[in-house]
């Protein structure tokens, strides 16, 4: 399967849109820190995802990134998709030239497993995966994490401990 960081990093932070849903916007610095994602990274991932329509952004103070809808209304597929990544297993990527400009004899088995894979990538929103207790365990973690270093003035990002004022 061919789910790369990018695709990854999107779920990763859609995710965490959604565990804050009702908090309204939520700052990429935030996300950045919580999920350790570099912010110029995710600002690229998220000019793909507003584009596609599933984030809304606010400008200025109190100002941030927010689901364009419920996130029971966002199939994951939807995520890795916006970022222009496939779900594909075959080694063609689904051309049918795998072998000689030909299909390979194992062919239809891996496009059926990209078609399954995509299928249950479908069926998950991210709405699931935020009831899911493991995810809340590891949110609450972060979460917990996040407002120690804001205290102590350590960028977990950064590994470094900044001047607090």
């Amino acid at each position: 399967m061919r789910l790369t960081t990018k695709g990854r990093y999107a779920v990763t932070a859609m995710l965490d849109l959604a565990l804050h849903y009702q908090e309204g916007p939520t700052t990429l610095a935030d996300i950045s820190q919580r999920q350790g994602i570099s912010l110029s990274y995710l600002e690229q991932l998220f000019a793909k995802l507003r584009k596609q329509g599933l984030v809304d952004s606010t400008r200025g103070p109190g100002g941030g990134y927010k689901l364009s809808r419920s996130p029971h209304e966002i199939p994951v597929a939807n995520v890795i998709t916006a970022v222009d990544e496939k779900v594909e297993t075959t080694r063609c990527g689904g051309l049918s030239n795998c072998q000689d400009d030909q299909q390979c004899l194992t062919h239809e088995l891996w496009a059926e497993l990209s078609c399954q894979i995509y299928q249950f990538l479908c069926g998950i929103s991210l709405g699931a995966l935020v009831e899911r207790e493991g995810i809340q365990q590891v949110a609450a973690r972060q979460e917990r994490l996040q407002k120690k270093s804001q205290h102590v003035g350590i960028d977990p990002v950064k590994c470094e401990i900044a001047s607090v004022s």
